[in-house]
């Protein structure tokens, strides 16, 4: 999909499960390439209700990066704030690239977030 809408994978698995909404003509390069009916091109160009939602996620996987974010987000945000001031990162202005890394101890997964930071702006 990266070579026939030029988008990265992971942008691409969030149009998927409605994270993220597709130009008309991604959608329509997209239902092509998969060979989806007409029906599903308008959905995917919608702007969706984004987020997991109130409650604490049961997948394993999505629950362990909730539990990073638990155990370490509070120091990030110090971090953050140390390095760059009252603020935060942009979710909009923003990449997220997973690899994977060869280990003697077995593969690591390699996630790289890329944020523009925003100041809080003061009135």
């Amino acid at each position: 999909m990266e070579k026939i809408l030029g988008r990265d994978e992971v942008w691409v698995a969030a149009l998927f499960y409605r994270q993220a909404t597709a130009s008309p003509e991604e959608a329509e390069k997209l239902a092509d390439a998969l060979g989806l009916a007409a029906a599903a091109v308008e959905p995917l160009t919608e702007p969706p209700l984004k987020g997991l939602g109130p409650v604490v996620p049961t997948d394993p996987l999505i629950y362990r990066l909730y539990e990073i974010m638990q155990v370490y987000g509070m120091p990030l945000k110090a971090i953050i704030h140390e390095k760059f001031g009252d603020g935060i990162m942009s979710a909009i202005d923003f990449t997220l690239d997973v690899d994977k890394e060869p280990d003697p101890k077995g593969e690591r997964v390699k996630i790289t977030m890329s944020g523009k930071f925003l100041p809080y702006k003061k009135w």
